[in-house]
């Protein structure tokens, strides 16, 4: 709370800003530990998932599974970054656009 605060984060701003930052480091973490498989044996595990749902019930699902996380280099984990950059851009441009009280 004190580095957003000193950064000019107006109160309630830190305040959401320090959940919002907590709560997605946190679910992210709980999540990468639950996951049922190693990250080296991402698309064996990913591969065995989508052949147990019928053909066609979960197009979407996999789609996106096909088209992004059995492609070669997927890493779970590079996932974080990329949402983290996305955080800190919004609570960026939010502060732009606020006054400190």
């Amino acid at each position: 709370l004190g580095i957003l605060s000193r950064a000019g984060f107006p109160y309630a701003l830190a305040g959401h800003a320090y959940s919002l930052l907590d709560s997605y480091v946190y679910g992210f973490a709980l999540t990468e530990a639950a996951l049922p498989f190693a990250p080296q044996d991402t698309e064996i595990a990913v591969g065995d998932y989508l052949a147990a749902f019928p053909v066609g019930a979960y197009p979407h699902l996999a789609e996106f599974a096909t088209h992004h996380v059995l492609q070669p280099g997927y890493a779970y984990g590079s996932e974080f970054d990329y949402g983290l950059e996305l955080i800190l851009e919004t609570l960026a441009a939010r502060l732009a656009g606020t006054a400190r009280p």
